[in-house]
């Protein structure tokens, strides 16, 4: 009886013992650890830096860019390199910073960035053609590199993501890329989350967090009940009908920013129906652009006339369209179909497209239901078909006919990153096949120019033919949702561009 009541005690002081230790951690007590989870909308299966389409190492501060976008200014600004110069826009001098180590302690040196940039463009052919670059050479800390043709927004091109400079000697790049950024990785579960580390020697002064946890839930819904229950810190892109919610808890803070964004239709010119400008105007028509904004977004968001939001100067005053079934239906008839039996068709064929969408953007399957809805008073067939990766889908496959995609469209404050990646034939996102020699002759022409106010004139030219030929329809530019424990989360800023999440700066309470 007498062990029995020194067990008891024994066993009472380890309760005690413990749930003192778990209010002090709960509390912020000195060896509370600094650390937070960040819940993204994206889940992503490798975090290679070169061809990762979610920009997950830089949003996560694994990796980092040459070149910065400052989002208030929209000017880029150095970032691992120094500064930068050229003569005739072709070739071009950087000077990288002499401070910076990689996360295995290696010195990020001249000949370490042009390998990297190398097997970037080695790996991902859209980095390729996007930076154009002929040679690489280096002396020191100096790159000297000279592009195919002259491209004085060379440097803006070096704000993507996925020309993020790692050490390519060490090859485990998809669950362990070693980067310049605030964080190194801890350990990478594909699908669910990567795990961090701050890394102490990292050349902009160590994170104030000591660890970080970036993880990956493609459903909005369950994005919003992890904040709710404490599951997560930081929750981006929230389901929209629980912002009032959200912001009703105490010590949550809801964030709405607008962006760089566009949610559009992207049309495929090869699919024989689509061919016709008619009917690429007759889909165009049957997007009650007002209604989603209002009722998928709930207000969050700008009804899109074209792929720049309209305080771009190269957003152009485009010319007022009639909208609707009606209207749908007379360019249909334009085309050559008519509506038999219930069912449009041309030569006794019925009008069928076939309709991606992906989930991990919660308000894209909503507006691909309403366009199917809305298409089918006309008779028309809208199969949907649920994607996982867009650009992967997209690229590899031609059966489709349209898709519910979201693109940053001026991400550097310029139109060119998604004039040349959209419509020009080399361009990186160009799904919907576009080549047209008098749209890439635009294209080309705006690529060679250097002055901000004759680019945003041949920028709102190019945005303008684009209207016309209705290569592509574009729906609206939706505000970024981030919703935090601000009681907890310190530093936290939602940018215009979405890059930038996990930095050195970020702290807790």
């Amino acid at each position: 009886m007498k062990k029995l009541l020194v067990l008891l005690i024994a066993l009472a002081a380890m309760v005690l013992l413990l749930s003192a230790c778990s209010d002090s951690s709960a509390e912020g007590g000195e060896d509370a650890v600094k650390e937070v989870n960040l819940l993204f909308n994206f889940a992503t299966n490798s975090l290679d830096p070169h061809v990762d389409t979610s920009y997950v190492p830089v949003r996560a501060g694994i990796a980092e860019t040459m070149v910065y976008l400052n989002d208030e200014t929209l000017e880029i600004e150095p970032w691992l390199a120094e500064s930068w110069s050229s003569e005739d826009g072709q070739t071009w001098t950087f000077t990288l910073r002499e401070d910076v180590k990689f996360q295995n302690g290696k010195p990020m040196d001249g000949e370490a960035v042009k390998a990297s940039l190398e097997r970037a463009m080695a790996d991902n052919i859209a980095i390729k053609n996007a930076l154009r670059i002929e040679s690489i050479t280096v002396e020191g800390t100096e790159l000297t590199i000279k592009t195919t043709m002259p491209f004085p927004e060379f440097p803006s091109e070096l704000v993507h993501p996925n020309t993020s400079i790692i050490d390519v000697s060490e090859t485990d790049f998809i669950n362990k890329p070693i980067g310049t950024g605030p964080f190194a990785v801890a350990s990478f579960t594909p699908g669910t989350a990567v795990d961090l580390v701050r890394f102490e020697d990292y050349w902009d002064g160590a994170a104030k967090l000591e660890k970080a946890r970036f993880s990956f839930n493609e459903d909005a819904n369950a994005r919003s009940l992890a904040l709710e229950s404490q599951g997560a810190d930081i929750v981006f892109r929230p389901e929209v009908e629980t912002v009032e919610q959200l912001e009703a808890i105490d010590g949550v803070t809801v964030e709405s920013t607008s962006t760089f964004r566009v949610h559009q239709m992207t049309m495929n010119l090869q699919r024989e129906s689509l061919k016709d400008v008619h009917v690429r105007q007759a889909i165009d028509a049957l997007i009650d652009r007002e209604m989603i904004a209002e009722t998928i977004l709930s207000g969050h968001a700008e009804v899109a006339t074209g792929p720049f939001p309209s305080s771009f100067s190269f957003s152009p005053d485009y010319p007022k369209k009639e909208r609707g079934i009606d209207e749908a239906r007379k360019l249909l008839e334009q085309a050559g179909y008519t509506e038999q039996d219930g069912v449009m068709q041309k030569d006794g064929e019925p009008l069928t497209w076939t309709l991606l969408t992906y989930s991990a953007r919660a308000d894209l399957p909503l507006i691909a239901q309403v366009f199917q809805s809305d298409a089918g008073q006309l008779g028309i067939e809208v199969v949907i078909e649920q994607i996982e990766i867009p650009e992967e889908h997209m690229a590899a496959n031609r059966d489709w006919d349209l898709t519910t995609y979201s693109n940053l469209t001026a991400p550097r404050g310029d139109a060119g990153y998604y004039l040349n990646a959209t419509y020009h034939p080399d361009g990186a996102l160009n799904f919907s096949g576009a080549d047209d020699d008098k749209l890439t002759a635009m294209i080309d022409e705006l690529n060679q120019v250097v002055g901000q106010e004759q680019r945003s004139d041949i920028a709102e030219e190019i945005a303008s033919y684009v209207d016309e030929q209705m290569y592509n329809s574009f729906v609206l530019h939706p505000n970024t949702l981030v919703a935090y424990n601000s009681d907890k989360v310190k530093n936290w800023t939602t940018t215009r561009s979405e890059y930038y999440m996990l930095t050195n700066e970020l702290d807790v309470e």
